[in-house]
């Protein structure tokens, strides 16, 4: 369930678990099978079919395009080789599979996999549209779908912080690796490390209450694989050997216009949540949280557009041979 920088975001549920004394060292099976792994999930991929979806193709540009600079300091390093064949975990609107498919070669082959079928939509015209032949796109779980063994590189950008249960999910995309296979994944860290989403939420806090426990959501959120010491326990309770991590910084662009950076953190993200679930009292003060907002995000205004720093994990770790 991933996403160019996905941005739905969790409220507060579990989120204390993997902090706990002895989570990783001694509970962590037990919180595994804590979820269904036969249908893991299923909130969350309602919502991001229900409610999300329209917004993400919205802002389809920041989503995407907004990314270029991040994105550019990453898929270079990816340890793909002409002839892989590759799967593509929340491939989203299908921009990292079709680099992967020019990466691999006519000789090799691109699976993405999505829960969103409209942005699967758009993935599938983007692809034709590159004359491409060695990519395609299935609507799916990552968490429960039923894989073969038959991947060299399993990547994902963006989409693992967002399983329901990120041991089975983890688990699940390895079964998809050959022996000796590779998996990369990309997470943001943390919110103090990301301002282009922390800092709109703390001016949305201002004027609103945050969201409940009981918050519609999809999944636990951008910050959810942060910390290295807990995504070094998930990856090894999952089967994974030699984990490493890689620190990126980079810009991202978060808007064309002030107006337009405005309205993109208001849809969506950590801010997009507080105020979606603020319901009328967000309506009652739109006017006033609009201009709050639009006053913080002004400093960021650039030729480019509205350009804020970000950084993330670049997580890479081996099927066992």
């Amino acid at each position: 369930m991933g996403q160019p920088g996905r941005l739905c975001y969790r409220g507060n549920r579990h989120r204390a678990l993997p902090g706990m004394p002895g989570y990783w060292e001694g509970t962590i099976m037990s919180v595994a099978n804590a979820v269904d792994p036969t249908d893991p999930g299923r909130e969350f991929v309602d919502f991001w079919n229900e409610i999300l979806a329209p917004k993400f193709i919205r802002f389809k540009h920041i989503l995407v395009d907004g990314l270029t600079h991040h994105s550019a300091a990453i898929f270079p390093t990816l340890p793909v080789r002409q002839g892989d064949k590759v799967l593509d975990v929340g491939c989203g609107f299908g921009d990292t599979a079709i680099q992967l498919a020019r990466r691999v070669g006519a000789d090799g082959s691109v699976v993405g996999i999505d829960c969103c079928e409209a942005f699967l939509d758009i993935a599938r015209q983007d692809s034709a549209a590159s004359g491409l032949s060695n990519v395609t796109f299935i609507e799916g779980d990552a968490q429960s779908y039923s894989f073969g063994p038959d991947y060299d590189f399993v990547f994902s950008r963006f989409g693992t912080m967002f399983f329901e249960n990120p041991v089975w999910g983890l688990r699940n995309m390895r079964t998809a690796m050959r022996p000796g296979g590779l998996m990369t994944m990309i997470v943001w860290r943390t919110a103090d490390d990301n301002p282009w989403l922390g800092m709109a939420k703390q001016v949305v806090l201002d004027f609103l209450p945050p969201p409940g426990d009981e918050a519609r959501t999809c999944g636990p959120g951008p910050f959810s694989m942060a910390s290295q010491e807990a995504v070094t326990g998930m990856l090894k309770s999952a089967g994974y050997v030699d984990p490493q991590f890689k620190r990126v910084d980079a810009p991202v662009l978060v808007g064309e216009t002030v107006e337009d950076s405005m309205q993109f953190q208001l849809a969506l993200g950590p801010a997009g949540e507080v105020f979606r679930e603020a319901g009328d009292l967000a309506e009652q003060r739109r006017e006033e949280i609009e201009a709050a907002l639009s006053e913080a995000i002004a400093p960021f205004l650039t030729d480019e557009g509205v350009v804020m720093d970000s950084s993330s994990w670049v997580i890479t770790a081996s099927n066992p041979a």
